[in-house]
């Protein structure tokens, strides 16, 4: 089974309009609601590929409600702790034709009874199970939460995959990690260096592995993406052709469509190739992914060894 953890789940709310004036008053075109978090939108994508998962986190209020709900009606399983207090927080996204403006909630604060009966959950998981841990950790947590909760698995088997950004990434990679997804971006602030080409980002990718990452997976935008396997052997994706209009949630949608590729063939350009069909998938809609879309760009990517 594959379980994902989103510690602070969200309902997106995005609208669009002409243009956002400050201090008068705005009438939308268009608006929508849809449950966030990186979790979350993995476990949107597996769903899509048929893959079974448990999404897990915390939640509170009307808010954790919709989120919950939201999930149910596409047939994920959730197994969400509610808090007692305050509720699940609202991001809202502007969409103008000339920029995008977010304005994200802060969240309820999360007890000591509240991250115990988390630790309780991941008692129950075992060599045969996958756990994601994607995004931020929220201010209520400590910011080694990641790592915490890597070292109480250490001897159980789980494989790991972490989606976060610079010291989240990085403090966890002593527990071997099966997989990280920084992007060529990040990777270039965890080191203070300034990359240029793919023989440069390469030498940082590996530098990744050397301190602990087994697979390692990069995003680089209209670039593609490389992947660096435990082999060390070294994949490139292409970028199939489309019109962008969601970085919300790509990098995530790579990662679920590279997992449920792997678990389905143990193949790591096949999973490479359906993680870069997913993650472009979605960055061409307005939500996650359909599996329709995804099939259709799936015959456009290429993938090679380099």
């Amino acid at each position: 089974m594959i379980y994902t953890v989103t510690l602070n789940p969200s309902i997106d709310y995005v609208v669009t309009m002409d243009q956002l004036n400050e201090g008068s008053v705005n009438r939308v075109s268009t608006e929508n609601l849809y449950a966030g978090g990186k979790g979350i939108n993995v476990s949107q994508i597996l769903n899509q590929h048929g893959v079974d998962n448990v999404a897990l986190g915390f939640i509170s209020g009307f808010t954790g409600v919709f989120i919950q709900e939201s999930l149910h009606s596409k047939g994920i399983k959730t197994d969400f702790i509610h808090l007692k207090e305050g509720f699940s927080r609202i991001n809202m996204k502007v969409k103008t034709i000339v920029d995008e403006t977010e304005i994200n909630g802060v969240g309820p604060a999360i007890s000591k009874e509240d991250i115990a009966n988390l630790y309780a959950q991941f008692d129950g998981l075992t060599a045969e199970d996958v756990l994601v841990l994607a995004g931020s950790i929220p201010g209520t947590l400590p910011d080694n939460f990641y790592e915490e909760i890597m070292k109480h698995l250490e001897n159980k088997g789980v494989k790991i995959v972490v989606d976060a950004t610079k010291n989240l990434l990085l403090n966890v990679l002593k527990y071997r990690p099966f997989l990280i997804k920084p992007n060529h971006h990040e990777i270039a602030e965890m080191f203070n260096v300034e990359i240029k080409s793919i023989d440069e980002l390469l030498v940082y990718g590996r530098k990744l592995k050397e301190m602990g990452a087994q697979n390692v997976l990069i995003s680089m935008g209209g670039d593609g993406a490389v992947l660096i396997t435990e082999n060390d052997d070294v994949f490139q994706s292409n970028v199939p052709k489309g019109t962008v209009k969601n970085s919300v949630g790509a990098g995530d949608s790579m990662v679920a469509g590279f997992m449920a590729g792997y678990l389905n063939s143990h193949s790591y350009e096949k999973a490479l190739q359906l993680g870069a069909a997913s993650g472009s998938a979605t960055a061409f809609s307005s939500d996650v992914a359909t599996k329709e879309y995804i099939d259709q760009l799936v015959d456009q990517i290429t993938v090679k060894p380099l």
